[in-house]
């Protein structure tokens, strides 16, 4: 254990090294504080705090890394532009300020979570600390592998919890609570899966009145899946070319590949209305189809009160095929999540139901097809369409949280210097100026900012998304799944049957669903969970579960109501209206 005695052997041995480099431990405390101003003069601006208050959080900081001065941290997390920026800058300047050596490695996010799994399993310290999505959430609480938040300020880190971390500040900490009321992660970016469109095309008179002919409502932000589902085909099949060039009406993509599983595990299902109502999840059915009883999760398979496959799941999986085969450019079908990004910044898309706001830098680059010469998009953001089977109550859409992450097996006094790490970055001296890099805010205080205001208007949207009332109804993967890496890692190759053709969305859906099933039944047996492990159901005859309240739902007899649609304006409108 890091005790009193630790903290003095160390600060004894500080000292010999300082009257080695001929300097005072006050010297040095000083050169500490001049590294902060510096850092806030150059760097840390914008910010909510003025130059006085971010003087005061670092000189918390200063003081409160003294026992671990001269350590070498290792910290690690997917390689995103926010997290390029901690990686490249703000790891420097804690450094400096701090004068512990840290080290911010960038991996692939299939790589982080293999590196941490390794870890988990072996219990041998590979890293100080990791910013892993919050989807791991019902993984992180069951298996006891991880740290709990609560218990470190609590208890051995109550003297190295910043007293400016503000934590009902940060806006997705309920993404990162768990059932027994503790937080087990704290968020470090965040960013929605929204609907994106053509705004200038929309806005169009002649389009309109085209589409408004044909389809007998207006032409403009879809409010459900049939209004998108028109929108893409009269941009495909009517309107096919807008100045000399081909357009499409849809963008998705559909190679065989691990991205394919993020395509649906990103809440797909909940938004065609898949699983029980609930917020940040539903419960007890949530968007993977997972059914869970007292925190145990029982079934994923609908023979076992689960939706995995289940007749919005299937609707939602029916919609994606279809649209991508005849909306979508020829090409997508053979696209990973990587390839597909960057094709509506070229021009020929008119809009796109499943679109990551981690896009947003990418795609307000100047000289782009999709930029106006005065620095504003020529297309906009909005809340995603909702599926027929959608009902009001349940999550929407999909919001990633990457989040910091401390494991049990790493040595206390590692841990302790990461976690200083994890409040400086996330703090408000820095968290301001971060969002503004990356585009993925976590504080609610940043959000409202007067910098965020002015920077609106080139943003498309995302300032107004994440200020509306709308925001909560995206949200992570929840605590429903009990192993999110085993578990992820079935959907790619059963979607990818349904998307090749090789077999129907039920037959594809049926098979994950069992397969699910496969290893939660297995779980349960090894009783490697020792919290809310699962607790499987005995298969029965669906039209049990059917006739019961809730997930999983029968079939509709219309799934193809009529379209609606509604103007971006008046949807601005609703959100200031709602904020009051």
């Amino acid at each position: 254990m890091f005790d009193k005695n630790n903290k003095l052997r160390h600060s004894v041995s500080l000292a010999a090294m300082l009257a080695l480099n001929g300097l005072s431990a006050a010297a040095w405390a000083d050169a500490y504080e001049d590294a902060a101003k510096k850092w806030i003069g150059s760097e840390f601006k914008p910010s909510t705090l003025t130059a006085e208050q971010q003087l005061e959080e670092l000189k918390w900081f200063i003081k409160a890394s003294e026992p671990f001065r001269g350590m070498n941290i290792k910290v690690v997390s997917e390689t995103i532009a926010t997290h390029e920026y901690e990686s490249k800058v703000l790891a420097k300047a804690f450094t400096e300020i701090t004068g512990i050596k840290l080290t911010h490695d960038l991996l692939q996010e299939g790589d982080v979570v293999e590196k941490l799994q390794t870890q988990m399993q072996s219990d041998k310290n590979i890293y100080d600390g990791w910013v892993n999505d919050s989807d791991l959430i019902g993984t992180h609480f069951r298996y006891g592998k991880t740290e709990s938040i609560t218990d470190l300020m609590a208890n051995e880190g109550k003297a190295y919890t910043s007293p400016t971390l503000d934590i009902k500040d940060f806006i997705g900490i309920s993404f990162t609570t768990a059932p027994d009321g503790k937080v087990y992660q704290l968020p470090d970016q965040q960013f929605a899966n929204l609907y994106w469109f053509r705004a200038d095309w929309f806005e169009r008179a002649d389009l309109k009145a085209k589409f408004k002919e044909k389809y007998g409502y207006e032409l403009g932000v879809p409010v459900n899946w049939s209004a998108y589902e028109d929108i893409a085909k009269f941009f495909s099949e009517d309107v096919k070319e807008i100045d000399g060039k081909r357009v499409y009406g849809h963008m998705d993509y559909g190679k065989k590949d691990p991205s394919l599983g993020w395509r649906f595990t990103d809440a797909w299902f909940s938004m065609a209305g898949a699983g029980d109502k609930g917020i940040p999840n539903g419960l007890p059915v949530d968007e993977w189809g997972i059914r869970v009883e007292d925190c145990h999760p029982v079934g994923s398979s609908v023979t076992r009160g689960g939706d995995t496959n289940g007749p919005a799941a299937v609707y939602a999986t029916t919609k994606y095929v279809d649209w991508m085969k005849k909306y979508a450019p020829p090409e997508a079908a053979g696209m990973t999540f990587s390839e597909s990004g960057p094709v509506p910044s070229q021009g020929n898309i008119a809009q796109q139901i499943f679109w990551y706001t981690a896009f947003t830098a990418d795609m307000t680059k100047p000289g782009l097809p999709v930029m106006n010469a005065d620095g504003t998009p020529k297309w906009r953001m909005a809340p995603s369409p909702k599926g027929p089977y959608w009902e009001e109550g349940m999550k929407l859409g999909y919001q990633d949280a990457g989040s910091w992450t401390f494991l049990k097996s790493t040595p206390e006094k590692q841990k302790l210097a990461a976690w200083l790490y994890a409040q400086f970055v996330t703090s408000k001296t820095v968290s301001l100026k971060k969002t503004i890099v990356g585009l993925t805010p976590i504080r609610e205080s940043d959000i409202n900012s007067q910098a965020m205001t002015d920077l609106a208007p080139k943003l498309g949207g995302l300032v107004e998304f994440y200020r509306s009332p709308a925001r909560v109804q995206w949200t992570p993967t929840g605590t429903n799944v009990p192993d999110y890496p085993r578990l992820a890692q079935l959907w790619w190759s059963h979607i990818a049957e349904a998307a090749s053709g090789e077999k129907t969305p039920q037959q594809a859906l049926d098979g994950l669903a069992k397969d699910q099933d496969a290893i939660m039944t297995r779980l349960e047996r090894s009783k490697v969970q020792p919290t809310c492990g699962p607790k499987m159901n005995p298969e029965r005859d669906a039209q049990y579960w059917f006739d019961q309240p809730g997930a999983p739902k029968p079939k509709l007899e219309n799934e193809k109501p009529k379209g609606e649609t509604v103007s971006y304006a008046e949807l601005l409108k609703s959100w200031e209206a709602a904020r009051k």
